[in-house]
């Protein structure tokens, strides 16, 4: 549950400008809730406290951190096709760890995982105004098929390569590394673990 000590006044005009309601607060000490995609945001004095299922979207509009991202990112599937999961980490051009997770997204193969990981942490990485990313996966065959360098048959997976085109088309730079299973061990034990989460 991300706590972001800020100006709230500040925060409550950043969640307007980025079209998402602001209701009044359910006590005398909450200044204002708003929520968003199963997340809410709950306002105190100095603060805002961020809860639910998927908090790092309202998380990201909330903080303002702009620079270069390093992204790592993990799909597993178990069955292969089977029920999938996804993990991320997104780190500071500092090293500081701006949100990570885990979560299910029903049933798919692993490249297809792999993809839906991409997607889904180049999305918050946008929300929260990183300029850059450089991104690591243990995926060959999706850095390769990003890079251009492998073709991609199957109708699915490219369609997620499009996509993942044309979101890296909103950064400034971007560049695309496969690493080793340990170099990306966060990432991959949080899709692991997102299937233990009820």
């Amino acid at each position: 549950m991300p706590v972001i000590e800020c100006d709230e006044a500040a925060a409550r005009q950043r969640l307007e400008a980025a079209g998402v309601d602001i209701e009044a607060g359910n006590t005398d000490h909450e200044r204002w809730r708003a929520s968003q995609a199963g997340a809410t945001a709950i306002a105190y004095d100095g603060k805002v406290v961020v809860q639910g299922s998927d908090a790092e979207r309202l998380t990201a509009v909330l903080r303002e951190e702009g620079g270069r991202a390093h992204v790592y990112v993990d799909g597993a599937s178990r069955g292969n096709p089977g029920p999938a999961a996804i993990g991320w980490v997104i780190v500071t051009g500092e090293g500081g760890i701006v949100t990570e997770g885990g979560k299910r997204i029903g049933r798919a193969t692993n490249n297809y995982a792999e993809y839906a990981a991409l997607v889904h942490v180049l999305e918050i990485a946008e929300e929260y105004g990183f300029e850059s990313v450089e991104i690591r996966s243990d995926s060959e065959l999706a850095v390769r098929q990003i890079r251009g360098e492998w073709d991609t048959n199957d109708p699915d997976l490219r369609e997620q390569r499009v996509r993942v085109r044309e979101l890296l088309t909103g950064f400034s730079a971007w560049s695309i590394e496969h690493v080793p299973r340990e170099i990306n061990e966060r990432a991959d034990r949080l899709a692991n673990e997102a299937f233990e989460d009820d």
